[in-house]
């Protein structure tokens, strides 16, 4: 993971462990989510950018805060937004 656990909850204000499970596969999908936007890797960062990683945990924290009406849609064209400077030509 590009952000740990911990980093997020703390960004989302959750102090008990009890939805470490979900937050986690949060985590991932919104960093796969972000991989596919910027057509390569995370891991290809040598240090990934500030942009990158508040890209992730606001897509994190729609998903939390509204896991039943996420609009997915909606947080591609955020992430599509704030990536673009970052995005490769093609995978």
């Amino acid at each position: 993971m590009t952000i740990s656990l911990d980093e997020v909850k703390l960004y989302l204000r959750v102090d008990s462990n009890e939805e470490d499970e979900l937050i986690t596969s949060f985590i991932f999908m919104i960093e796969e989510l972000c991989e596919g936007v910027l057509r390569h890797p995370l891991t290809e960062f040598a240090t990934v950018p500030e942009t990158i990683k508040q890209a992730i945990l606001y897509g994190v924290g729609c998903l939390y805060e509204q896991r039943e009406i996420a609009d997915i849609k909606a947080i591609l064209v955020f992430l599509k937004s704030v990536l673009f400077s970052y995005r490769q030509e093609e995978w």
